[in-house]
């Protein structure tokens, strides 16, 4: 009777030895958290890529400073050690360093004219480092800032408030229209004057 009571009861003392050691509760620091939320973003938008064309895809190709453990260099995103198509080692975002810009007010350069262009495939990459509506939570913008996450560049902006995490922001932070696509003259508001070719890139 006794051997077939500790049968029944050790299994019940373990269980409530876990729980009380955080098996099934937040105390425990190394159990996993009881909800996963993810960002609610701007579900089935896109983003422009006539901004990206003429604002992103820039930032890419200059030289920038960064900081590595306290080692200072310049150098850019698309270098061959970093995000170049070809030759770099930066993860998922890849660079055509040589990408050329097409005129998006021009009726020959159609959708499918575009996609099948070098500038296409940097966008669609940059889109892909991306959860639209959420800076914060977008890997083109936290690896530059170590928001939090490892970049293998080192730190390329001092804050969010410079010019280029800037950019970046306006661009996550404005998808085009529910329904349209990354072409949609709606976007032409991101610029100043609203021309996608001659207009200054809006950061506000």
């Amino acid at each position: 009777m006794r051997a077939h009571l500790a049968q029944v009861l050790l299994p019940c003392l373990a269980a409530a030895a876990v729980v009380a050691c955080g098996g099934g509760g937040s105390s425990n620091p190394f159990d996993n958290p009881p909800d996963v939320t993810n960002p609610a973003g701007v579900s089935g938008q896109k983003l422009s890529f006539a901004y990206f064309q003429r604002c992103i895809n820039p930032i890419f190709l200059a030289q920038l400073q960064t900081n590595q453990g306290g080692t200072i260099s310049t150098q850019t995103c698309a270098g061959s050690g970093c995000h170049d198509n070809t030759t770099g080692t930066g993860g998922a975002l890849r660079v055509i360093p040589g990408a050329t810009a097409l005129d998006v007010t021009d009726p020959a350069n159609t959708p499918d004219v575009i996609r099948a262009s070098d500038m296409y495939k940097n966008f669609y990459s940059a889109q892909g480092s991306v959860v639209i509506g959420e800076p914060t939570h977008s890997r083109l913008l936290t690896k530059p800032l170590l928001m939090q996450v490892l970049h293998g560049g080192g730190l390329i902006f001092l804050s969010d408030q410079d010019p280029n995490a800037k950019l970046m922001q306006y661009w996550i932070t404005h998808a085009v229209p529910a329904g349209a696509d990354e072409f949609s003259t709606a976007s032409n508001g991101m610029f100043t004057p609203p021309d996608p070719n001659t207009g200054t890139c809006n950061t506000q």
